[in-house]
């Protein structure tokens, strides 16, 4: 994979069809990381192996707050995150690790607050004018940033400050693409879209289980105000994307590797690659721009075992770093590169056998040159092939595990294919069919 700094191809821009983002011409796939602590827990160099280990493995974009409070974050770190915003060694900080990012060609996905710092009237009517237009003068001439708005909170929290801060931000960097990190298992869609700051909607597809609805917990959303999706993400890519007018949109915090199910039970199993896997291909082959990964202890830079974290975390941030799950975000992002996925489609018309539900749903992705269909269990499944008449076709198994493909057949002159994957030998059995067309 080259790394050539993205930029270098021209501005970050929403693709002409309005559901990509591009460099000037050249597609460009968000592939994101969550480092919300990174500015306040981590030294120079821990910094720079972070970034330089998600820069190997093909992120494109790391999101990170700013200005965060966040209760039950350990003790260590506290007063590290209760930083004043005048501070200038910490703003000095802040410009190694952009200045890092950028030498590395990595975008930076800023949010200037996390919510519960606006919520509690930190940033207000009064000083938020200064603040939004001291971080756009000082990162004017930053080449990798994107900015975030919200972090964990509901759109109709705050609303009229946020849409001050997006159209502030908006008027001094009108070249910088500007989000919301909405509250989980909502999406900025539903309070943003219709702003003209809001360039792409983000949504929180969260961390709970199907089964886990409510469990009156202080992250619970008001299920008589919105659409429950349970694991589903790929229905907020669909409800996204229906809205006009039309703006890309990416899962901003599916659930993270080795977090708990539900957040607070420590009960509760964790969530492995397989499940982070199966967001990610769901969400994307639904049509989402990209894709946001994340992993319990590095969300939170966790780094002193003694000291109980947040949400169960087990594992130094360091040693996260390694977690297999992280890995393979970067064989997606090959994978939908190795073709002209920007004109590709959620084709769910061509599977012929009937659409399950929940785990057994079968994602298909389609364009005039390929096919692929993402197979979570393992399971038969039957697709069309008459988009592809008068082509020659052929199939491979394709493991999002080691991103190898594995040829399966020539399907040249056949309307349709039925498959079923052969097991892994472990209970994770995800496959993805590719199918390839030429003329």
């Amino acid at each position: 994979m080259t790394y050539q700094k993205p930029w270098e191809r021209g501005v970050l821009r929403v693709s002409d069809n309005h559901r990509y983002l591009r460099n000037g011409d050249a597609p460009f796939f968000y592939l994101g990381d969550t480092a919300w602590l990174l500015c306040q827990v981590c030294d120079e160099a821990q910094a720079r192996l972070y970034l330089q280990n998600r820069r190997d493995k093909g992120f494109t974009v790391i999101q990170s707050v700013l200005i965060h409070r966040l209760e039950g974050m350990p003790a260590s770190s506290l007063a590290e995150v209760e930083k004043d915003a005048a501070d200038p060694a910490y703003w000095a900080f802040v410009d190694k690790v952009v200045r890092m990012a950028e030498d590395l060609g990595l975008y930076m996905a800023l949010l200037p607050a996390w919510g519960s710092v606006m919520q509690q009237g930190r940033l207000n009517e009064e000083n938020i004018d200064r603040y939004i237009t001291f971080l756009a003068q000082r990162y004017a001439d930053a080449p990798n940033i994107i900015w975030l708005l919200g972090g964990d909170i509901r759109g109709d929290r705050c609303h009229d400050l946020y849409c001050r801060e997006g159209r502030l931000l908006k008027q001094l960097n009108p070249d910088r693409l500007i989000g919301y990190h909405p509250f989980g298992r909502t999406s900025s869609s539903l309070w943003f879209h219709e702003e003209a700051w809001l360039d792409f909607n983000m949504f929180q597809s969260g961390h709970r289980r199907y089964d886990q609805v409510t469990l009156g917990a202080w992250d619970d959303n008001r299920l008589d105000a919105e659409t429950y999706f349970g694991e589903d993400n790929w229905r907020y890519v669909d409800r996204d994307l229906a809205r006009e007018p039309h703006k890309p949109t990416v899962d901003g915090e599916p659930s993270y590797e080795q977090i708990l199910q539900g957040l607070h039970d420590l009960s509760q199993p964790y969530w492995r690659e397989w499940d982070v896997r199966r967001y990610a291909y769901w969400s994307v082959f639904q049509g989402a721009m990209g894709h946001t990964y994340g992993d319990n202890s590095i969300q939170q830079f966790f780094h002193t075992p003694t000291v109980p974290g947040s949400f169960g975390v087990r594992y130094v941030w360091q040693d996260a770093l390694h977690h297999v799950g992280s890995e393979q975000m970067g064989i997606l992002r090959e994978l939908m590169e190795s073709v002209d996925y920007q004109s590709g489609r959620p084709a769910t018309e061509l599977l012929l056998s009937p659409q399950g539900e929940k785990y057994h749903r079968i994602s298909v992705f389609a364009g005039e040159s390929f096919l692929f269909a993402y197979d979570y269990l393992g399971e038969a499944f039957t697709l069309s092939l008459a988009p592809y008449a008068g082509k020659q076709l052929t199939a491979h198994w394709f493991n999002p595990v080691s991103g190898r493909e594995s040829f399966l057949a020539d399907l040249t002159g056949q309307s349709s294919v039925t498959v079923k994957p052969v097991a892994r030998f472990t209970p994770d059995n995800d496959w993805v069919l590719v199918i390839r067309a030429r003329a």
